[in-house]
């Protein structure tokens, strides 16, 4: 190394040094800097979530329409839809977040791209068995002993949902990419007005033609249709205007992924296996939770009047769904805003993403609480007047308040992790946490100690609190500065962070003595 260079490094050392001594905790104009950017990607996704929460909510209502058969056949389609399917798609999209937020954090957006075209055929691929399954519901029900009439029904919904199916495949990635460019709002309007015509043309396709079920599962493939069409439309416009106005290699979306040089094969199977290493772990994390509310409905189908038990249990998890949606925002939001500070080498402003992120979840966990507790009667009667419904969802709904105190802050740091490359972490977590402690208190509280579904729901609580202790632990004690050039290696250097990564590695390899003044060499005479 050079004597000038060595000199400029020393002092590019020397700075960040007193700069961490001086600036050890963000000042108030930084925090208030975070909380506008939080909001800015956080509220759309926000109203997203709400939106998707009053779709299924149309759906529930046009199938009580129908009858109570109808209803029940519904029920037993969603279930199996999401369980099979969506909560599938929807954690293996989750693998590309950390790729695309990085990338674009680091100015590097044709990974980004190239991360969505891949998630996009791992979806598709994903869909084939899906699909098939759901195309094969009613002889699997039949064998499971299920009532063939509900089963005949639930079997129409589901072959009409496998067009869906496909269009998710595209839809979510998408989302998910368009979020870490940073048009958020984009995606949210389209939503909107998806959902606004999504209301007639249920009722349409429902009652006025006479499908029945049929039109339901056809009106939201419809719905999802019309948003993916929206979205397309401007990424359409967008791209043409961006290439009128730069130049086509900066402006185009189709750049390889490494441009400049040829891509071997070994390259792009790297790539690959990089993407699929962080998809599985992603999905499985979303899928050990999501399932175990399913079985967590699967047992209260053995308690003492399971009539009652299960009208309850639909009731509970029309709540959590709802309260999901704010925790759900919030992980987008600061996984996003982590792996965009991560690309871009600032990682001090990650951590205070992800603390900005917490205490955010903890207020919003307060709200949670507020509702089911002071909440719960006026809340239990928008759902039905049987009063045996309604002391049994009073008696349980407090303790689904102390489970959002953990599960905003857990479902916040999940984010935490998946912006920073971890998402393995927490689905380990959450196989531990649900499954390892949450069900076997379940189990013992439900049916060995005879509290019935309050013991279920102690299952969940138990649950939560171990996975929000546990994926706390891992925050707090991550290494930002690590996670940083971490992210360099698996996204490239942000060029406005050359030298402040030169300094940092000069600082690691050279040790202390680097710090220092180099000697004057002396000239020959």
């Amino acid at each position: 190394m050079s004597t000038e260079k060595r000199t400029k490094l020393a002092k590019e050392g020397k700075n960040m040094l007193a700069e961490e001594k001086f600036q050890k905790y963000p000042t108030m104009a930084e925090v208030l800097d975070e909380l506008k950017q939080m909001a800015d990607i956080g509220f759309p996704v926000l109203a997203i979530g709400l939106v998707g929460y009053l779709k299924n909510m149309i759906s529930v209502i046009c199938m009580g329409r129908l009858g109570t058969l109808h209803l029940a056949a519904g029920s037993l389609a969603i279930g199996f839809t999401n369980i099979t399917g969506y909560s599938i798609l929807s954690g293996l999209a989750m693998g590309m977040e950390p790729l695309c937020s990085q990338a674009f954090g680091s100015h590097n957006s044709s990974i980004a791209f190239l991360t969505l075209q891949r998630t996009v055929l791992i979806l598709l691929f994903a869909s084939i068995p899906i699909g098939f399954l759901w195309l094969n519901l009613e002889p699997l029900m039949l064998v499971l002993h299920q009532n063939p009439e509900i089963t005949r029904i639930a079997a129409v919904y589901c072959r009409f949902a496998v067009p869906d199916l496909v269009l998710n495949s595209l839809l979510h990635p998408l989302r998910i990419y368009l979020r870490n460019k940073g048009t958020t709002w984009l995606v949210m309007w389209c939503n909107l007005l998806a959902i606004l015509l999504h209301v007639p043309i249920a009722i349409f396709l429902t009652f006025s033609l006479d499908l029945g079920i049929r039109g339901i599962a056809l009106s939201n493939f419809i719905a999802n249709f019309n948003t993916l069409f929206f979205l397309l439309l401007y990424l359409t416009f967008n791209t043409r205007s961006t290439l009128s106005a730069s130049s086509s290699k900066e402006a185009n979306l189709f750049v390889p992924l490494k441009s400049s040089t040829a891509v071997s094969a070994a390259t792009v199977g790297e790539d690959w296996g990089m993407l699929i290493k962080l998809a599985i772990p992603s999905c499985l994390g979303v899928c050990l939770e999501w399932w175990w509310y399913e079985f967590m409905t699967i047992l209260t189908g053995y308690l003492y009047n399971p009539r009652i038990a299960l009208a309850t249990s639909g009731i509970v998890i029309q709540t959590t769904s709802l309260m999901y949606t704010l925790p759900t925002a919030l992980s987008a939001a600061v996984s996003t805003r982590v792996g965009h500070e991560l690309g871009a080498g600032g990682p001090k402003k990650a951590r205070l993403a992800g603390v900005v992120a917490i205490g955010l979840a903890l207020v919003g966990s307060l709200m949670g609480l507020s509702l089911t507790t002071i909440g719960r009667r006026t809340w239990g009667r928008v759902f039905t007047k049987d009063e045996e419904i309604l002391e049994l969802t009073m008696a349980v709904l407090p303790i689904v308040g102390l489970c959002e105190l953990a599960n905003s802050p857990q479902t916040t740091s999940c984010g935490i992790l998946r912006g920073s490359a971890r998402p393995g972490i927490g689905a380990g977590i959450n196989f531990c946490s649900f499954y390892m402690v949450g069900a076997p208190v379940a189990v013992l509280s439900a049916f060995v100690w005879k509290f019935g579904f309050v013991g279920l729901c102690y299952g969940l609580l138990a649950a939560q609190m171990a996975c929000v202790v546990s994926i706390l632990i891992v925050v707090f004690n991550t290494d930002w500065e690590l996670e940083s050039i971490k992210a360099e290696d698996l996204v490239g250097k942000n060029t406005d962070n050359v030298f402040a990564h030169a300094s940092h590695t000069a600082i690691r390899e050279e040790g202390p003595e680097f710090l220092k003044e180099p000697p004057v060499q002396k000239q020959d005479t």
